[in-house]
């Protein structure tokens, strides 16, 4: 469970940071004058007043753009509209210019221009871009490949800037050289009227683990993983015989591993690189928690963790759980604008978050040209971004939970493969049709600041996030794409129904009563003795096939399924199949539902259990079981990943009826399950969002479940639509891409 107190803590730092977004900054000291108070750093945050509420605005500075001429004019244009939120990219390689000469000029500018209008900043630090000096200086401290490549200075397409992807901060000097760019910088802006708070990491993304490309194969980071398989295994002797290699004679022989062919060694060697990166990243916290202890401590992802964990270290528990503010980057255009993709993206970072407070950290406002993700896409699927799509679009935020929203980009960037992307602005900084569709949903938000002392609730089924099933995945087949689908696929199976899924971590399983396992191929002995405890204790398991066949360190069970969990099922296999090439239209039959798997097949004699599907011939492919006070249900593929390809309609119905078996009702009942209904309670109120992505309106009918309250009127605080009730039920006209947002009273 998380800690109260400490998110208490966290929300009043919160509230209090954004308490100074109003125009009473209009006429804030500049520059000089904060350079005489920079070694005064306040103990504790201010006191709330009335102000901005919700973050609005746009990532703004990348220093090659906008074009210096119109600084003054847009940060008018922007406090004009109602944004009061800016983030702007502080590089290393554009600050200091050569070693000890920081070039600080266009970012005084950009912290006095904000102040001025009353904008609030947020302070993204990039040491991840390296100054070019830097790179000649230390050349052994450039990325170094599996293949022995090193990687150079780059230029990024998200920025038109040089030295990317920076220099690997595993090597001391490097390490040193950043500590001493990042601690000039705390001093010389902590005490700025314009900070808000700092982003410490762009993307929570560690590049680098393709298993084609990886790095880093420098020998400071060998040593740092010598000191990481001390620390997990603490002699050499269980290093020898868990990765196999038995003539490994002292801990230098140890090497990452080039390729995946050893599964335990290579699994090793992903979960180092988590751990490595968030120590990378505790650190850069720890130096600016003791510099300003005052201002908000944020980060933001991309809601990765369901594909990109293994590779890019992408989580959104471990990353949310240090900072004050997390967030995410999400693009229509990157993932397509089918809507459970943006709900399941808001739902994972809410998950991960755990109460605290999280934005849109990078939101879409313009069209993407020509970028690999779009290209054989529709028009309509988010390439040709009209205001319409940026309504819907941010009320699915705020129905997801977000409390603040940021675009890519407040214009477009004029140079580099990202020209004219994301920006609701004009490419000159003008006002444009999105641009005033995005300061009117934004200008609502910050005048309805009951909505944000609301959440979501608790959905009626938890999804299980097991780290090491992906990582397994991505070492034996190169990709987290069977992962990834069945998770995705079972999210949106739920989602199709209006069901609210949560996704869950393990150590939080408790907190409902029905837990679905996805792909759940390799489980650890400590994470089945955790499902187990969760079943004894009279929860309701649902899961795919092949539980734990395999285990720690990636070694098959002798007998299936694993560690015991035949007893749990009630169930023994009596025969597999790894063909996945040919299973994509793979099929079994469950309580008369036809029902469509992939990847893998596993078939089951009884083993206390009971039989209530089969395959086609005749051998068992589902099974239940009551343990105690706990039921199970055992399927022997991949239903997950099957309606992630077919959307079944009998599929839909089986992952609806999970909830039946429960006992567990949804809180709310839609007539229309193309609309999406999302609830919100707290010391606001309770509300009920309601979201349209269609092209046409839609009139429905909405059932409350009893433990909802007692309601008898309700306002739409958005579109003003007339809002009737009828006992429990509502009904209610939703416009096209567009939402209505009732106050229950």
């Amino acid at each position: 469970m998380f800690d109260k107190n400490e998110l208490t803590r966290r929300e009043f730092l919160y509230t209090s940071a954004l308490a100074g977004t109003s125009a009473a900054l209009a006429h804030a000291a500049p520059i000089a004058m904060v350079e005489a108070a920079e070694a005064q750093v306040p103990a504790t945050a201010s006191e709330p007043s009335m102000g901005s509420v919700f973050p609005a605005g746009a990532v703004y500075f990348r220093k090659s753009n906008p074009p210096s001429a119109d600084w003054a004019k847009d940060h008018t244009t922007a406090a004009q509209v109602g944004m009061n939120t800016f983030r702007h990219w502080f590089m290393w390689s554009a600050i200091e210019v050569t070693p000890g000469n920081y070039d600080w000029d266009d970012y005084d500018q950009m912290m006095d221009l904000a102040a001025q209008n009353g904008i609030k900043v947020i302070i993204a630090e990039l040491v991840t871009a390296a100054p070019e000096w830097a790179f000649r200086k230390h050349p052994t401290a450039r990325y170094h490949g599996n293949d022995d490549s090193f990687i150079y200075s780059t230029i990024s397409g998200s920025s038109d800037t040089g030295g990317f992807p920076g220099l690997c901060l595993d090597n001391p000097e490097i390490k040193a050289l950043a500590e001493q760019f990042l601690t000039r910088l705390i001093e010389r802006y902590r005490t700025h009227p314009a900070l808000l708070g700092y982003d410490l990491w762009n993307e929570t993304t560690y590049e680098g683990g393709n298993p084609q490309k990886m790095y880093c194969f420098c020998e400071a980071t060998k040593a740092r993983l010598r000191v990481w398989l001390k620390n997990r295994y603490g002699t050499l002797p269980v290093v020898r015989k868990t990765w196999q290699r038995y003539s490994l004679e002292t801990w230098e022989d140890i090497e990452p591993p080039r390729n995946f062919s050893g599964y335990s060694e290579s699994l090793d060697w992903l979960q180092f690189r988590v751990d490595n990166a968030y120590e990378l990243f505790d650190w850069r916290i720890k130096l600016f928690r003791k510099l300003d202890p005052k201002h908000l401590v944020t980060c933001h992802g991309v809601a990765g963790t369901l594909e990109s964990h293994a590779s890019q270290t992408h989580n959104e528990w471990m990353a949310a759980s240090r900072v004050d503010v997390y967030g995410l980057t999400w693009v229509a255009s990157r993932h397509g604008t089918e809507p459970w993709r943006q709900y399941q993206s808001l739902d994972l970072v809410r998950a991960g978050a755990r109460g605290k407070p999280f934005w849109h950290a990078e939101a879409q406002g313009g069209p993407l040209w020509m970028q690999p993700q779009v290209i054989g896409r529709p028009k309509e699927d988010g390439r040709v971004t009209e205001p319409e799509d940026i309504r819907v679009w941010n009320m699915i935020s705020c129905a997801g939970g977000a409390r603040g929203i940021l675009y890519c980009r407040w214009r477009p960037l004029l140079d580099g493969p990202l020209f004219g992307a994301f920006g609701p602005f004009g490419m000159d900084g003008s006002i444009t049709p999105r641009s005033e569709m995005a300061a009117k949903t934004l200008r609502w938000a910050n005048a309805h600041p009951e909505l944000w002392q609301s959440h979501p609730v608790r959905g009626a089924v938890g999804l299980l996030f097991a780290p090491e099933s992906e990582q397994f995945n991505y070492v034996q087949q190169g990709s987290t794409e069977f992962y990834a689908r069945s998770m995705q696929g079972a999210y949106q199976a739920f989602f199709d129904s209006n069901i609210q899924v949560d996704f869950v971590a393990l150590a939080n399983i408790s907190e409902y009563k029905v837990l679905y396992v996805a792909y759940p191929v390799m489980l650890k002995s400590d994470t089945v003795d955790r499902l187990k405890e969760f079943v004894t204790n009279g929860g309701t398991l649902i899961s795919e096939g092949l539980p734990a066949y395999f285990g720690d360190h990636g070694h098959v069970g002798a007998s299936q399924p694993n560690y015991g969990l035949d007893s749990i099922f009630g169930a023994q296999e009596t025969y597999v199949e790894f063909n996945p090439d040919i299973s994509e239209n793979l099929t079994f039959e469950i309580n008369g539902s036809k029902v469509q798997g992939r990847y893998f097949r596993q078939e089951y004699a009884l083993k206390g259990g009971k039989a209530v599907g089969h395959y086609s011939n005749g051998a068992i492919a589902a099974v239940e079981h009551q343990t105690g006070s706990g039921r199970t249900l055992l399927m022997g593929s991949f239903p997950g990943a099957g309606y992630y390809l077919h959307h079944g309609a009998e599929a839909r119905a089986l992952f609806a009826s999970f909830l039946k078996m429960a006992g567990v009702s949804p809180q709310v009942v839609i007539s229309n399950n193309a609309l999406q209904a999302r609830l919100h309670s707290g010391q606001g109120g309770t509300h009920l969002w309601i979201t349209n992505p269609t092209t046409e309106t839609h009139a429905i009918k909405l059932s409350l479940a009893p433990e909802v309250g007692s309601f008898t009127t309700g306002e739409d605080l958005w579109s003003k639509q007339p809002i009737r009730f009828e006992g429990k039920q509502l009904s209610m006209t939703v416009p096209a891409k567009d939402a209505i947002v009732i106050a229950l009273r």
